[in-house]
């Protein structure tokens, strides 16, 4: 009873066991070693290194899980969250926020800073060089800044997936939800298309020394988040002789799937068969980002802001888009006198493509919340968002007559949509915004809330679509 009341009065967060602040130690080694090769240092032995940064991230993350919910009983536990300075916008929250944002800001402007040596006879140094022995054994060539990017997010996703298991370990979707999640992070997004770079399958030279280009081979990674699928060097690889048949599959593959796969998956079962299952942003979003889904905005505000970002980037990126198109089948490099690359590709790229999704995007978590790009900046989720919010048979159910308010659905809702409201009336949630990560649904205590695919008619309830205000709701004109 005492612990119940401690949360329920809203007192101070109880401080750390000894077996999470053992698992802290160990994580905060994994960071010092992350912090000083940033630095500059470089190691000797970096096999030994590298070995111990990622056996620190995954032991330190299973032990902090284990002192954590050990002898608890299953049920999640939020206790005290907006008591942590980490998770309620507190100094530690800022610090990681900064620090966050900085390696992001090097990662896309100043990798040099992070050791990446791009010269053909360079050197790769400290946190780069760090990563040189995984690289050789994947492809046969120093990392780069992106390697180490993307082995680091693999990492990530996968530790603390398994912490986000056993905390929802009483609730099948959740688990069965982030499995799928960690193992497209390691297959689909990392070991496969490492593994082909090796094999020289889309990131090669011919017998001349003349490259031949690079194209993702991350089957998931489709326009329009890959915004530059369409891009000539990126055209040009898939459809490159050395490449074939690989790349045309990957050519084919991704114009079928944003053509035709994702509107008919998402009109079965919703965005959420792409943003909380499968896409990397969505996978770091839930795992990394699981401690900070409570500080996205609920203001009403936000929501309008929300809706006129989201479709504004989806519009950019169409207009750049259909602007490469044309400058790749006319082969010019100009538009209504304009170049192609200077006043469409570039300032989409910078924007959106690295200043949204990276360092806002993941730099804010500690901030804005999770899903910051999610709700605000992916063309992906716009796009879907579209066909859920208007021709979908998903929808999350609520039974208004047993909600208690207690408000708990809406805390956690990572895209600030205020559940507690609909479920209050007993309205359908039918939002464009909706990831259908259910963790609404796992939080309830009253089993309000359900996560259904039924048919169209009646999925707005009896009033049509609904638009939700701090007035209540109205209809949609």
């Amino acid at each position: 009873m005492a612990e119940i009341n401690l949360s329920i009065s809203g007192r101070k967060a109880q401080s750390l066991n000894l077996v999470q602040k053992l698992g802290a130690i160990i994580g905060l080694v994994a960071i010092g070693i992350i912090l000083i090769t940033w630095g500059g240092l470089t190691f000797k032995n970096n096999v030994l290194w590298l070995s111990l940064l990622l056996s620190c991230i995954f032991i330190g993350a299973i032990v902090y899980t284990i002192g954590t919910y050990k002898g608890k009983t299953a049920g999640i536990k939020n206790d005290g969250v907006f008591h942590r300075s980490h998770t309620s916008r507190g100094v530690v929250g800022w610090a990681a926020g900064i620090v966050f944002t900085a390696f992001y800001i090097f990662l896309y402007w100043y990798p040099e800073y992070l050791g990446y040596a791009s010269g053909v006879e360079g050197t790769n140094q400290g946190l780069v060089a760090l990563f040189d022995p995984l690289s050789m054994f994947f492809k046969g060539k120093p990392a780069s800044q992106w390697f180490v990017y993307g082995t680091l997010y693999t990492a990530i996703i996968i530790s603390l997936g398994i912490k986000f298991i056993v905390k929802y370990r009483n609730n099948r979707y959740q688990v069965t939800r982030t499995i799928v999640v960690i193992v497209s992070q390691l297959f689909l997004a990392y070991l496969i298309p490492e593994i082909l770079a090796g094999m020289n399958y889309n990131d090669a030279v011919d017998a001349s020394g003349q490259y031949l280009g690079w194209y993702d081979t991350d089957i998931k990674n489709v326009w329009p988040l890959d915004y530059d699928f369409f891009y000539n060097w990126h055209m040009d690889a898939m459809q490159a002789p050395a490449y074939q048949p690989l790349g045309m599959t990957y050519l084919v593959w991704g114009i079928f799937l944003f053509a035709i796969g994702t509107p008919i998956i998402t009109y079965y079962v919703g965005k959420r068969w792409y943003c909380s299952w499968v896409c990397g942003c969505g996978g770091l979003a839930e795992t990394a980002g699981d401690s900070y889904r409570q500080l996205s905005s609920k203001k009403l505000s936000a929501w309008k802001f929300e809706r006129w970002i989201i479709n504004l980037v989806l519009v950019f990126v169409s207009i750049m888009t259909l602007a490469t198109l044309y400058g790749y089948f006319m082969n010019t490099n100009s538009l209504f006198g304009l170049d192609i690359y200077a006043y469409f590709q570039k300032p989409y790229g910078f924007i959106i493509g690295a200043a949204f999704s990276g360092v806002i995007g993941v730099g804010f978590y500690p901030i804005l919340g999770n899903r910051v790009w999610c709700r605000f900046g992916c063309p992906m989720a716009g796009y879907m968002g579209l066909i859920q919010r208007f021709k979908s048979r998903f929808r999350i159910t609520t039974n208004g007559g047993q909600c208690i308010s207690c408000g708990n659905c809406s805390t956690y809702c990572e895209q600030g949509i205020d559940v507690r409201a609909y479920a209050q009336k007993g309205q359908n949630i039918v939002r464009s915004s909706c990831v259908g990560c259910g963790v609404c649904s796992s939080v309830c205590p009253r089993g309000v809330l359900k996560l259904e695919n039924g048919p169209e008619e009646g999925r707005f309830g009896n009033e049509g679509p609904i638009v939700l205000g701090n007035d209540g709701f109205k209809l949609d004109q």
